[in-house]
């Protein structure tokens, strides 16, 4: 069992290596060649998502825990089922935002164990801002994160009351958040139904994991997704979510999504505020 101390320590090995990584990506985002290439499922990989990996593979293979990454090797169940703690990562969640320039794509990196995420961290390179949570550290974000050849040192210096996950907000409307890439029949009658119970409604659209950090922040109310996702685009930003007091549950049964499952493709689920 890892204690709180060493499980810190690793905290911050994925903080440097997301943040390594998104310096990365933006030198490939500022350039004139994103080198897309489609993967078997059609989805697009560009030279960001190549870079981000090894960057991050290179760092977290040196913790001698084993590494389940969206663009790595594909792992069979046989040989991942097993284990009990693992980094799982997505380089680059968002690759088609990346392409589009608009800003919203991440870094996602969780640590999980036994099943579930207890570790997350979640970088936004084009705005600089860092989530990132633990097990009873709790959620936080940090703005003007920028990569420093020496890296963060120090998990305190990133740790203050004044970042701590979630924000106290003004009176607003119930805000949904939904993705703006992966539109659905049944996200339209989720919203028509709030609408129909809660009146007015604020709808926001966003890539990436950025939508469940919404929800953590305390900016939206409730993400839900009926749509293919994978275990690597969630399982930071469930680590950020949950911390903040959010839950993260499966639309079919009310269950807390669970990671290292044989078929890694998600659960359509729900992200909402437990209080909301």
């Amino acid at each position: 069992m890892i204690d709180q101390e060493e499980l810190k320590h690793l905290l911050l090995k994925a903080i440097n290596a997301a943040v390594r990584a998104g310096a990365l990506i933006m030198e490939v985002y500022n350039s004139n060649d994103f080198q897309v290439n489609l993967k078997s499922d059609a989805t697009p990989l560009t030279l960001a998502d190549k870079k981000a990996h090894q960057e991050i593979s290179s760092c977290l293979m040196k913790t001698r825990i084993p590494v389940m990454s969206e663009e790595g090797r594909n792992l069979l169940y046989e040989e991942r089922k097993s284990w009990e703690y693992f980094w799982l990562v997505d380089p680059l969640d968002g690759t088609k935002e990346f392409i589009k320039r608009n800003g919203e794509f991440t870094v996602n990196i969780a640590l999980v164990f036994n099943g579930y995420p207890i570790i997350g961290v979640v970088y936004v390179p084009v705005l600089k801002q860092l989530y990132f949570a633990m097990q009873s550290l709790g959620s936080y974000r940090v703005d003007n994160i920028d990569y420093d050849i020496n890296g963060i040192e120090s998990l305190n210096s990133l740790i203050s009351s004044n970042n701590k996950l979630p924000f106290k907000t003004d009176t607003r409307p119930t805000t949904i958040v939904v993705s703006r890439s992966h539109p659905s029949k049944e996200t339209q009658e989720f919203i028509d139904k709030m609408r129909e119970d809660k009146g007015d409604i604020e709808l926001i659209a966003r890539g990436s994991s950025l939508k469940i950090c919404m929800v953590a922040e305390g900016y939206a109310d409730i993400y839900p997704r009926y749509g293919v996702t994978t275990e690597w685009d969630t399982a930071a930003g469930q680590a950020v979510a949950e911390m903040a007091g959010c839950e993260v549950v499966s639309l079919e049964d009310g269950k807390r999504i669970a990671y290292n499952k044989e078929d890694i493709n998600n659960p359509w689920f729900i992200v909402r505020q437990i209080n909301g």
